[in-house]
């Protein structure tokens, strides 16, 4: 942890200088010029504990750390980057094979509902990555850059926060990257994209949470390269999955039982209600992972929601349960993309307590 009279560099911006006094979580650092720049104390690295202090200008600027230009690297201007450092980086004997992990680790992981999720970029080689990270929703038109800019060897880089709004509105997620050394030789590793769907209700669930050889806490973990090859997630293609069930079924001859949603839907007046708990919807969910009873679920929703999609002023109450929140926040995940635009408040506490959604056509 940096403290007075360190001289540090900052880990998400150019700059640095000398921190001369800490308010609570803010360090107050001195630069060359002498001004002082106020910025988190987790930013700050240390470069240099307990440097002397000397008061000429001269000396301030020899002790501050210069940031030395980076190559070239196309991104965003509001984009943050890193520079490559001049410093020898010492390198370990197995770090010429490439490893990156991206975790996402909950600040909070006892209040999943209520906590932001940083995710860390583990580079765990002797290489220098120039990398960009990207996000992607069902309804984007394209890619959004979260981060992009280099990375040192063998060190671990928070590059994003998510708070669980900005978590709904994620459905995939990107990485590409190029492997160099800085003033040696090396051997020349091949460019990657790689590719992965992100499940958000996971992050919901403590059990999906583990813990990783990279991390002190347990995170949801991405291999994006594994001993130098990187990781490329397998997309199962739907219509081929569904021709070889239906030969399977041909001859196991066996008749396909089918499950019949119960309507659930109770009118009181001019408002609608809908349970939504799976023992409202289906008999017997035995052979039925939560996954598939959330999709039944959701389905529930869909089907009450394009029922009633063109009665303005039409109220829906969803009933969902308080629990985990997952099943809400799938259900404000569809409210934000798919169904957005209708007026959506908890109903009402006395009736419901906290476990249901009203929805108002509008």
């Amino acid at each position: 942890m940096a403290k007075i009279g360190d001289i540090v560099r900052f880990l998400n911006t150019v700059g640095g200088g000398r921190i001369v006094r800490i308010d609570g979580n803010i360090a107050h650092v001195e630069d060359s010029d002498g001004f002082e720049v106020p910025v988190l104390l987790k930013e700050c690295v240390v470069v240099d504990a307990n440097a002397p202090a000397n008061d000429s200008s001269k000396n301030k600027k020899a002790n501050t750390p210069q940031q030395p230009q980076a190559p070239a690297v196309a991104v965003a201007a509001d984009t943050n980057t890193y520079t490559v450092s001049d410093e020898d980086t010492s390198e370990t004997e197995t770090g010429d094979t490439i490893n990156l992990v991206l975790g996402y680790e909950p600040v909070e992981i006892k209040h999943l509902n209520t906590t932001t999720f940083d995710a860390y970029l583990v580079n765990d080689s002797n290489y220098y990555m120039y990398f960009s990270y990207m996000t992607r929703g069902d309804s984007d038109k394209g890619w959004t850059t979260r981060y992009a800019g280099i990375v040192e060897p063998n060190i671990q880089v928070r590059i994003d926060t998510l708070s669980n709004d900005m978590l709904s509105g994620i459905d995939r997620i990107a990485f590409q990257y190029i492997a160099f050394k800085q003033d040696r030789e090396f051997d020349l590793k091949n460019p990657a994209l790689v590719e992965y769907n992100f499940d958000a209700t996971r992050f919901f669930k403590l059990h999906c949470f583990h813990y990783n050889p990279y991390f002190d806490t347990p995170v949801i973990a991405y291999d994006i390269v594994k001993d130098d090859r990187p990781q490329r997630q397998h997309n199962v293609d739907s219509s081929q999955l569904e021709k070889a069930m239906k030969q399977k079924r041909a001859i196991d001859r066996k008749p396909v039982v089918k499950r019949q949603l119960k309507k659930s839907e109770k009118r009181n007046g001019e408002l609608i209600e809908v349970d939504l708990h799976i023992n409202e919807l289906i008999d017997n969910t035995n052979g039925l992972s939560s996954a598939d009873m959330l999709n039944l679920q959701i389905d529930e929703f869909r089907r009450v929601m394009d029922e009633n999609i063109r009665r303005h002023g039409q109220r829906i109450v969803f009933i969902h349960g308080k629990g985990e929140g997952v099943l809400r926040n799938a259900l404000m995940k569809e409210l934000n993309h798919r169904y957005k635009g209708h007026r959506v408040q908890d109903a009402s506490f006395r009736e419901y307590g906290y476990g249901a959604t009203q929805v108002t056509i509008v």
